[in-house]
């Protein structure tokens, strides 16, 4: 009997070691971030082709507006490591049809329509080269579009442009990309000038 009573603690002994080291803790992961790699700004000189000027990214391509109701000189930059696209867009205003108050009045109900998701919309205006005034505005959020701005000479010219993304990547994870850009659009509006 003594015998057996030993085999029983032995097993009892042996079954608690080998249940007590199986025990695995779980940890939960550390939050983790893509990794972007951004480049160093460099900036070239858009064709002369355009009734406006200004620099913009070498890390841009500059492409034609495909949509069917794109007017002449409207244009794309497009930034491929990114897939991120700013949609440029210009109205003459020497033109009936275009209305400098109509067209402001829709650059700011454009803005506005993000106002449901933006948790922040913060306006400025900077002074341009040109001695006129550009007015950017940033959006915080999970909202399409981050970054929308505008110039306008009043009497000629109206220039608009806003940031894209083509991906499903929330907004806090692109922030970085987000701040690259946003960086280019400041300069290339700090380089900006209309051609008559």
């Amino acid at each position: 009997m003594r015998k057996r009573s030993v085999y029983i603690l032995q097993c009892l002994i042996l079954t608690l070691v080998v249940l007590s080291s199986c025990e695995e803790v779980y940890l939960p992961k550390p939050k983790g971030y893509n990794r972007i790699d951004l480049p160093n700004p460099a900036y070239q000189a858009l064709p002369d082709t355009f009734p406006y000027q200004f620099d913009y990214s070498t890390y841009a391509e500059l492409l034609g507006d495909s949509n069917k109701r794109a007017d002449r000189y409207w244009s794309n930059l497009y930034y491929p490591d990114f897939d991120a696209l700013v949609q440029i867009t210009y109205k003459d205003l020497t033109q009936d049809e275009n209305d400098v108050g109509k067209l402001l009045n829709e650059s700011f109900a454009l803005t506005m329509k993000h106002d449901q998701r933006a948790y922040g919309i913060d306006e400025s205006l900077i002074k341009i080269p040109n001695n006129q005034v550009a007015s950017v505005t940033k959006l915080e959020g999970e909202v399409p579009t981050q970054l929308q701005f505008f110039t306008s000479d009043s009497t000629r010219h109206f220039f608009r442009g806003a940031l894209y993304f083509n991906t499903a990547t929330k907004n806090d994870s692109l922030q970085p990309i987000i701040d690259f850009i946003t960086e280019d659009v400041l300069y290339m509006l700090n380089s900006f000038e209309w051609r008559y």
